[in-house]
């Protein structure tokens, strides 16, 4: 039947096809807005009430006569009740509804976050650190599987790192803050500023996790804020991407998958590096020669306004290029680089300058390896696939920091426990290539 457009058939189709993808892109613009900025805060949010003993440690330790090896089998253990909950925490999820479990896990952790304030012997801050763990379980996995409800393969490079941009903004805002408050509000009624930081540093998690319950869509369907239209072409992408994809019908099957494994190993030495530099970066900037805690805060922020800068460009290169395990390898090889360099450098500018590259390295790394596994694992088998790759590799979390700080109080120098997160990273970067180029490359 002709056409009734003036235009001939295969400009008239062109036009078609170009309007057509015109509305997709203005569809997927419009969820990103309404979604990534808000998980981005929740995120922040997060991370902040993870990792700000980091910053605690610059007071705690001389104020409870505390060694490294204490505060870094403390921040390490956060990530044996991680490991312990991850798993079923995002089948609970993906079963009954990101809404509220998600809003669950935030109000819990900061209620036990806040709690920190209370410390006082190592025996309790070891427990209070599993229990954050089994609090946060399921929040980082649980996101990176709702982000696959709403975006396919081919635009979630580009969500990934702007969602891991969250980790250096609440290091470039907590950063700052943190020192501010460790210095402003020490003895203020009688408490330590390292109380007050555990403390303050809690409520924007509160507050977000009542967000949540407000703003937040279990999926596609339920979003009020989507026309007829863009619900059909965003369901119509996913339902085309995920009858691709991997469902396991068996744990056997699930758990036989070498994919899974390899993939595991994997994230197990980005979390090494990444923690590595995490959990003391300020001790590093302050050893360089800084004195003051609060400058030692605006120094820390640095690092993490370059990774803030790169990693935009990388998800953009890589949903471009396809070329997913490079885009994952490369940071990773940089990040190894500047750690092997970094014991081997004088001051505080050189420092500053290596760590910059560590950070964007391995936050890169780590946004750009959420692509690899998400796009051959689809419906339970994502919620327990993803979530079991996170829980395992975590438990370097617990390793990365208990043996930086076991490796630094035996040898008086901090470079030992820099190398071993430097070899961690490079063996990521060459297991990357034994993942199956044509499953994870498009």
């Amino acid at each position: 039947m002709k056409s009734p457009s003036v235009l001939p058939p295969a400009a008239g189709a062109t036009a078609i096809g170009a309007g057509a993808s015109d509305f997709e892109a203005r569809t997927y613009a419009k969820v990103t807005r309404r979604l990534v900025p808000f998980l981005m805060l929740c995120y922040l949010a997060a991370y902040l009430d993870r990792v700000n003993v980091g910053f605690a440690k610059l007071q705690m330790l001389s104020d409870l006569r505390w060694s490294d090896t204490v505060y870094g089998l403390g921040a390490g253990i956060f990530f044996l009740g991680y490991f312990l909950f991850e798993v079923p925490s995002n089948l609970i999820l993906h079963r009954f509804g990101a809404r509220r479990w998600l809003a669950r896990i935030m109000i819990t952790w900061a209620l036990i976050s806040a709690s920190f304030s209370l410390v006082q012997s190592p025996t309790l801050f070891y427990v209070l650190r599993f229990l954050l763990g089994v609090a946060e379980a399921g929040f980082a996995p649980g996101v990176i599987l709702y982000i696959t409800y709403w975006f396919p393969q081919a635009r979630r490079a580009k969500v990934m790192s702007l969602f891991f941009m969250a980790i250096p903004l609440a290091s470039i805002v907590g950063a700052p803050l943190s020192g501010w408050i460790l210095e402003a509000f020490s003895g203020v009624y009688g408490l330590k500023g390292w109380q007050w930081l555990f403390a303050l540093e809690a409520l924007p998690s509160i507050l977000l996790g009542i967000a949540i319950l407000f703003y937040l869509d279990d999926s596609v369907e339920a979003a009020s804020w989507l026309t007829p239209e863009e619900k059909r072409v965003l369901q119509r992408n996913l339902a085309s991407e995920n009858a691709d994809k991997v469902a396991h019908h068996s744990a056997a099957a699930f758990l036989a998958d070498r994919r899974l494994w390899l993939l595991t190993a994997i994230y197990f030495c980005i979390v090494m590096g990444q923690y590595g530099i995490t959990f003391w970066l300020p001790a590093i900037v302050k050893n360089a020669g800084v004195g003051s805690a609060g400058m030692v805060g605006l120094l820390a922020a640095i690092p993490y306004g370059v990774a803030l800068a790169c990693l935009p460009m990388i998800g953009r290169s890589a949903d471009r290029t396809r070329a997913r395990r490079l885009h994952c390898g490369v940071p990773m090889l940089v990040a190894a680089a500047a750690l092997l360099a970094l014991p081997f450098t004088e001051g505080v500018g050189m420092a500053l300058v290596l760590l910059s590259a560590a950070a964007a390295g391995a936050i890169s790394g780590t946004s750009q390896f959420w692509t690899l596994p998400t796009a051959f694992l689809g419906g339970m088998t994502a919620a327990a696939g993803i979530a079991t790759i996170n829980c395992i590799a975590n438990l370097a979390g617990f390793f990365s920091p208990s043996l930086v700080g076991w490796l630094n109080d035996v040898t008086g120098k901090q470079g030992a426990g820099l190398m071993l997160t430097s070899a961690a990273l490079l063996l990521g970067a060459c297991l990357l290539l034994l993942v199956p180029k044509q499953i994870v490359d498009r």
